[in-house]
């Protein structure tokens, strides 16, 4: 496993293809604790996690909590409705208060972009050393779902040894809301580095033209992409076409509040159009994995039959992949904090 040179994980843009080999290969690790009968590490024994989320969530912010107790942190919660941001306080004071608490690394999720990526500019600036690992910001970027996505594809494909190797090659197909999905963009990132071919379908509504150069240029303030030759990324408007010879599916949450923004006139149309069930797989002509970053919206995205055949769906595979993950993310965040030194 090679060094880590990432202070803080905000997106995936400017991951290289070691980054995601280290990340999968020490996750893999991780998953095979239970099995071993170990249980907790003593990697981050004396540290202290903090999950600042400014926006609800049951899975991201859950897995966290349990990844940091696995490597024997100790955990600290943060309730906004409960906060002084009921009294006018900014997400980097308060980020500054669990800082001056001894928080080592803060796990943030904020409804706006960019804001884990300015709260770790600004506790750079104040000369904090605590660490920021972005939980999901706006539509910018999810890093911890898109590597967690990564890895049960790399498992499923090869469960003796998940490695980037095993998306080489591969179609993978994201059907839906792409335009306000940072499930999306952050799979994108990942799945394009790993030499994966990705297939987008949707309406125009919900995925402009333009995602087809998503990976072209690198972010703002990122000069070059780490990765030499991506995979491709195509739009197929048609749920049929997109599953031809498809290797594994990906559905992801419509969000209802799109229908007041006219962007969407009828669920049941859409689910009639880009559903995905037991029915619409039989195009890709094998059988393959559906997977749904969660929560479902049962009988839209997919059916119910679909969400609870564990055969096919590999959803609950998902969340139960989601702690080793994060567990590696903190454990690597951990060692880059020794090298620093």
């Amino acid at each position: 496993m090679s060094r880590w040179s990432h202070r803080h994980i905000i997106d995936l843009s400017n991951f290289s293809l070691e980054d995601y080999r280290s990340v999968l290969e020490l996750a893999n690790k991780f998953k095979a604790l239970p099995q071993t009968g170990a249980r907790k590490l003593p990697t981050l024994q004396g540290r202290l996690v903090t999950t600042l989320f400014f926006e609800p969530s049951t899975r991201t912010r859950s897995s966290f909590e349990l990844a940091a107790r696995n490597l024997s942190a100790d955990v600290q919660s943060f309730a906004p409705t409960s906060s002084s941001l009921n009294k006018g306080e900014t997400p980097l004071d308060t980020a500054l208060t669990y800082v001056a608490m001894g928080a080592d690394i803060l796990v943030v999720r904020h409804s706006s972009p960019n804001v884990p990526a300015l709260l770790a500019k600004s506790l750079e600036k104040a000369g904090a050393q605590t660490k920021i690992l972005n939980g999901g910001d706006g539509l910018h970027s999810h890093p911890s779902q898109g590597l967690l996505d990564l890895y049960t594809l790399a498992y499923h494909f090869n469960s003796k040894e998940p490695t980037t190797n095993e998306l080489i090659g591969k179609r993978i197909v994201i059907v839906g809301d792409i335009l306000h999905s940072r499930v999306a963009r952050s799979n994108l990132w990942a799945l394009t580095a790993c030499g994966a071919d990705v297939v987008l379908c949707g309406p125009p509504s919900l995925l402009p033209e333009a995602f087809t150069k998503f990976v072209d240029n690198p972010p703002p303030g990122q000069t070059l992409d780490p990765i030499g030759q991506r995979g491709k990324i195509f739009i197929i408007r048609s749920l049929k076409e997109a599953l031809h010879g498809a290797d594994a599916i990906m559905t992801l949450r419509l969000q209802k509040e799109r229908m007041n923004q006219n962007l969407l006139s009828d669920l049941y149309r859409y689910h009639v159009d880009y559903g995905v069930t037991h029915e619409s797989i039989k195009w890709c002509e094998k059988k393959v994995p559906v997977m749904h970053p969660g929560p479902v919206n049962r009988g839209v995205e997919m059916s119910g039959a679909l969400l609870e055949d564990q055969s096919i769906c590999l959803v609950q595979e998902q969340v139960t992949n989601g702690i080793p993950i994060r567990m590696a993310l903190l454990y690597l965040m951990a060692s880059s904090e020794i090298n620093e030194h």
